[in-house]
């Protein structure tokens, strides 16, 4: 456990927030995607916070919402999953590819006390102008920094400094984004 992690364990009340999450998202997916001001409405309600021109994409998942603060332009690609039980934090401008699970909670690691319910949580918090690649698992108390790349299938389970690209399983940082990475549009 480091000094983010708060052990609990889940309880009625948070039960009665996963049937609000649940409820929401299933209204939402429910609806046509140019339903934009019905849609907004619903990830307004379900959000803790909700920057502008956010777009979440169908089959999106989410432990309960109100754990979760998202700033502008951000697209949340096909099938994600965030684990609210802790604050996710996403700063502005960042892409986050399809299948992309993001997880602040973990079971406890004693066999006796994951028998009794315990679960120990820790937030995450993605910088802006950040690029998560498809299929990517990002762990709980993990920090990503500004204007990062996390490569396609990675597994994240320590903080990744700003302006790099990293990948791998456990993710690590492969190389500095320098000027010579620019298209030069």
């Amino acid at each position: 456990m480091n000094d983010k992690s708060k052990p609990y364990i889940f309880d009625g009340h948070m039960m009665r927030r996963f049937n609000r999450a649940e409820q929401l998202i299933r209204k939402y997916d429910s609806l046509s995607a140019d339903d934009i001001q019905a849609r907004e409405k619903i990830l307004s309600e379900l959000f803790a916070e909700k920057g502008a021109n956010v777009l979440v994409l169908s089959g999106f998942h989410c432990e309960f919402g109100d754990n979760i603060r998202l700033g502008n332009d951000i697209v949340i690609n096909y099938n994600c999953f965030l684990m609210d039980n802790a604050e996710i934090v996403i700063g502005d401008n960042v892409l986050i590819g399809p299948n992309v699970s993001i997880f602040t909670v973990n079971h406890a690691l004693h066999p006796d006390e994951r028998k009794r319910g315990w679960c120990v949580n820790a937030p995450v918090k993605i910088g802006s102008r950040v690029w998560i690649g498809g299929n990517s698992t990002i762990l709980a108390g993990v920090t990503i920094g500004e204007g990062s790349i996390i490569g396609a299938g990675s597994v994240v389970t320590k903080d990744i400094p700003a302006n790099v690209i990293a990948a791998g399983n456990p993710c690590r940082v492969i190389r500095k984004i320098t000027q010579s990475d620019k298209l030069g549009l």
